[in-house]
Formats: structure tokens, C-alpha cells, sequence
């Protein structure tokens, strides 16, 4: 099994690892079995999604020390559920993405050019 490619077509980049996130905790936006919510997307946080994502349901902002989660802040990186970010840019509230460190299988639910369209500054 070779390494996770992004939705570039190259070596997947490290999301973030402070704070820690990704499905398997370890900085990157892969996802495998029991993955339900394909957390593949690495966006950059903004006020305004995570109130978005609250008000959807899905609180990031509170801190959760039973998980080992801080909440997250504007400016943190973290691998979304490609749904919810599909969810966010419908309504107009898309966070910016890191391309390099989103998953292709994202591909599968969103287009490179909506992905491209909220590419962020590198």
C-alpha cells in the first residue's frame, strides 16, 4: 500500500498536529474502515464556519478534554467531513481548503474546482 495521494495527485501533506487532528489522530486527512464521516478535507478554520458547523450540530469550538479536543479556533487547520464542508460552501460558508493536505477520495463528493475555488494561501 503506497502513500495517501491528494487531490493534486501527489503525496498527501500533514493537516495539522496541533491541534492534533484527522480520523486516526495523526495529522492527516486519510480516512479507512469506520471512517463514517470521511474526515478527508483540510480546511482552515474560520469564525464564521464554525458557527456554521454549531449551528448544523457539530460543535469544534467547545473544548472536549474527555477526547483530548481543545475546540478550535479561527486560523487552526483540521480534517473536515467532506459532507459538512460540501454542506458549508452550499450555504455560503465554505472554510478555505489546504489542497495538498485534503484526500483525493474527496474527489468522490466534491469537485477539484469547487476545492480550487476555496484554495488557501499556502
Amino acid at each position: 500500500m503506497g502513500d495517501p495521494t491528494n487531490v493534486l495527485g501527489g503525496k498527501l501533506a500533514c493537516c495539522c498536529r496541533d491541534p492534533l487532528t484527522g480520523f486516526y489522530r495523526d495529522g492527516y486527512c486519510r480516512t479507512g474502515p469506520g471512517d463514517h464521516g470521511l474526515h478527508t478535507v483540510c480546511i482552515v478554520a474560520t469564525d464564521e464556519f464554525l458557527e456554521f458547523s454549531a449551528e448544523q450540530g457539530n460543535d469544534l469550538s467547545t473544548p472536549m478534554p474527555e477526547y483530548a479536543f481543545p475546540g478550535l479556533v479561527a486560523g487552526d487547520h483540521w480534517c473536515l467531513c467532506v459532507t459538512r464542508w460540501q454542506d458549508a460552501m452550499e450555504a455560503g460558508m465554505a472554510p478555505d481548503v489546504v489542497l495538498e493536505a485534503t484526500h483525493i477520495s474527496a474527489l468522490e463528493f466534491v469537485s477539484l474546482e469547487d476545492l480550487r475555488a476555496h484554495a488557501a494561501e499556502r
